[in-house]
């Protein structure tokens, strides 16, 4: 047996909001703007989403010290804006976070049937998320109860260091016995995650249209008109693009034709480098 197994991929390892649940990434935004408010300095939705695919902590220091933001904090305090003022916001942010995070906990339509699929295939399911542990673990059973069981869930702080680093996915890995690293698919709306399945080695996937990039509901994205949502997609593709995808999606009920387009590269010998493997077909190439 090659080192890639039977099928070629190991695992397939997804985000969570955007990519699986909370159609447009939606739960944290009026969450990071409340908090801000709360502390005197208010931040856009355009603001807030901007770092979003980082760990939580990480997040609110990156709005922080955002320029206009940061200017707009100093004005307000009298000082610059400081790590101990991310931890206050924090605390402020997780709570309201965990409170919300239940109303957009909904699995998107379509990913079902794609999650049983790579199961029949031998293919082992494995998540990341930028949210802390008490945010995830109120998200996690709901999913749970709509049949959505990843084997492993690799959060925010079970690693010294989170997004674009390739922590996550190496805790991934290790807790689902897979390897290499080339064997594993990343599959993320943001930025931070196809970041972070480049730094790890693993392929990656990226999501446009349920995701950050494009930050719409199901409703609303569905009321564009279709040169508005092409407009849209192309902007979500560059920017994941740009992170390095090596494909592109519109959401995860379409990424069996990635997989197998993966296994057939796989099996002739390619390997995920963003800089020299050749571009698949158009269909569902990123580069």
């Amino acid at each position: 047996m090659s080192e890639f197994g039977p099928t070629g991929i190991r695992a397939v390892i997804f985000d969570w909001a955007g990519t699986i649940v909370d159609h447009g990434s939606r739960a944290p935004m009026g969450v990071f703007v409340e908090a801000f408010k709360r502390f005197g300095v208010p931040v856009s939705i355009e603001e807030a989403r901007a770092p979003m695919g980082l760990p939580k902590w990480d997040h609110i220091k990156a709005v922080g010290t955002a320029p206009r933001v940061a200017a707009a904090w100093e004005k307000a305090h009298r000082r610059p804006f400081a790590d101990s003022d991310v931890d206050k916001i924090y605390e402020v942010f997780v709570p309201l976070n965990a409170e919300i995070i239940q109303r957009y906990a909904d699995i998107m339509p379509g990913i079902l049937p794609v999650v049983d699929e790579l199961r029949a295939r031998g293919i082992r399911i494995g998540s990341t998320t930028g949210y802390s542990r008490e945010i995830t673990d109120r998200m996690v059973p709901i999913a749970a109860a709509q049949g959505y069981r990843p084997d492993c869930v690799i959060k925010a702080g079970d690693v010294p260091s989170g997004r674009p680093t390739p922590l996550m996915m190496y805790k991934c890995f290790v807790e689902l016995g897979v390897w290499p690293a080339a064997a594993c698919v990343k599959v993320d709306d943001t930025i931070p995650g196809i970041l972070e399945g480049v730094s790890a080695g693993s392929w990656t996937v990226g999501v446009t249209m349920t995701g950050n990039e494009v930050g719409l509901s199901e409703q609303d994205l569905a009321s564009r008109s279709e040169a508005e949502q092409a407009e849209l997609r192309a902007r979500a593709s560059e920017a994941l693009r740009s992170a390095g995808a090596h494909y592109l999606i519109d959401g995860v009920r379409d990424l069996m034709p990635v997989i197998d387009d993966i296994e057939a590269r796989l099996a002739a010998g390619e390997r995920p480098d963003v800089e020299t493997t050749p571009a698949p077909p158009a269909a569902t190439a990123a580069i």
